[in-house]
């Protein structure tokens, strides 16, 4: 067919549909890059809406062609151009929709309208050793006040033997039609999140277990569950904090993860007095049960304290007035295409830590599993129950909680929750040398 007839057909397709035109064959590639076809298209997006002006065909866009400066331009060139301004339209829409923040997490509101209107999604791409990819969308999704839980099951997994890695990315539509809802076909931006290693799995990543499966926890916040008898994966789940969530899962490019901006040290105007003012929030869920939702305030340490690491009791062990129930039996909630279960001490716990100017100083989500624990040497009565810890560590520092279980009531108690924070973090965020 001659080009003229092409192009004229072409002229009359969306942006989406143009761009999966030409991904046909080289020849259609270049008829899909025409500087006419995509000035209109631009034009009809951008350009201030006049009500006496109708663009509808590559012959009345050619009328003002010269003004627009079409054919001194390389081919593509307009195209370029609207996608980066559709990009960068999209990526305000979201800045100015996140704004509104929680007082108790300092993260944003609106996180649930974010993810509908960017048409935001996840998916897991995992690498044969072979080179070949299998990319997994996710089959369910969950939003929390300070997370979101993905999760991913089915019959079609490759052998866990024949995989060598696993890609975490954020998917969003390369064009938005907020009228519309976000689909799967279009052309989609990925957007790197977290790279894990799948050759080894080491007992000291396990966390539980139950009659089929057992779980893994490889850092940060991906839980994978595999088949007792066969080795193989029977689901994967992924919990991302809210905290820089929708940059890390747009700005990055398929092979980097996005880079936050460089840090501006805050200025601490009170260092002689240590840390102080601090806000922290704690979540324990599984599949829509929270078995703990508490917000501590005013919390600190003293100057003298830091240098060995910041020490931060939220509940102390001999306070009985700050104990704290959790609600229900703690256990972790996990579907396969075959049969659901439940894995007995296992959750998903997110905390997030605001320093005094109420802005995240450290944040995670990332399962946890209630070990048992030796007992106390004393005789209080309030340790007469099974002891239990739980316990998580990052660069930013370590969560260390104990519980006691009480057979009357059988609910845990919380009787101990300490925070230590890394020296190196808090030099970093206030610009000191502890």
């Amino acid at each position: 067919m001659p080009p003229e007839i092409l192009l004229k057909i072409l002229s009359y397709l969306d942006a989406v549909t143009l761009l999966c035109a030409g991904c046909v064959n080289k020849r259609f590639y270049h008829l899909a890059n025409d500087n006419f076809i995509w000035i209109r298209i631009y034009s009809t997006a951008f350009s201030p809406k006049r009500s006496s002006w109708k663009v509808n065909s590559v012959a009345k866009t050619a009328v003002s062609a010269n003004l627009l400066s079409v054919e001194d331009k390389e081919a593509g060139y307009w195209k370029k151009e609207y996608i980066t301004k559709q990009i960068a339209s999209v990526k305000a829409a979201l800045a100015q929709l996140l704004k509104p923040v929680r007082p108790y997490t300092g993260l944003p509101v609106k996180t649930k309208e974010a993810i509908r209107i960017s048409g935001l999604g996840w998916v897991i791409i995992l690498k044969e050793k072979s080179g070949r990819e299998y990319v997994m969308e996710h089959v369910e999704l969950s939003v929390n006040d300070s997370s979101v839980t993905i999760v991913w099951y089915g019959k079609n997994w490759p052998r866990l033997a024949t995989l060598s890695t696993l890609n975490l990315c954020g998917v969003t539509p390369v064009f938005m039609d907020q009228s519309k809802i976000p689909t799967k076909n279009g052309p989609r931006w990925h957007s790197l999140i977290a790279k894990y290693s799948l050759n080894h799995f080491p007992e000291s990543t396990m966390i539980g277990c139950d009659r089929l499966i057992r779980i893994f926890h490889l850092n940060p916040g991906l839980l994978v569950g595999l088949w007792k008898r066969e080795e193989e994966l029977a689901f994967v789940m992924a919990n991302l904090h809210l905290h820089h969530l929708a940059e890390r899962s747009t700005l990055g490019s398929a092979a980097l993860p996005y880079e936050l901006p460089p840090h501006t040290p805050r200025l601490d105007d009170t260092p002689e007095y240590g840390l102080h003012g601090y806000q922290f929030h704690v979540d324990m869920h599984s599949g829509g049960i929270f078995y703990l939702c508490s917000t501590f305030r005013n919390l600190f340490t003293k100057k003298g304290h830091i240098e060995d690491g910041a020490k931060l009791l939220v509940i102390h062990l001999k306070n009985n007035t700050e104990h704290l129930p959790l609600v229900g039996k703690v256990g972790l909630s996990r579907r396969t295409d075959v049969f659901d279960g439940c894995i007995k001490s296992c959750s998903i716990m997110d905390m997030t830590l605001l320093d005094e100017y109420g802005q995240p100083f450290w944040c995670f989500s990332a399962p946890v599993c209630l070990r048992s624990s030796p007992r106390p040497s004393d005789d209080d009565p309030q340790f007469w129950g099974q002891m239990y810890h739980v316990d998580y560590v990052d660069s930013a520092g370590r969560l260390h909680m104990e519980l006691v279980w009480i057979p009357e009531t059988e609910e845990h108690f919380i009787v101990s929750l300490v925070l230590y924070l890394s020296v190196a973090k808090i030099n970093h965020w206030f610009g000191m040398q502890y």
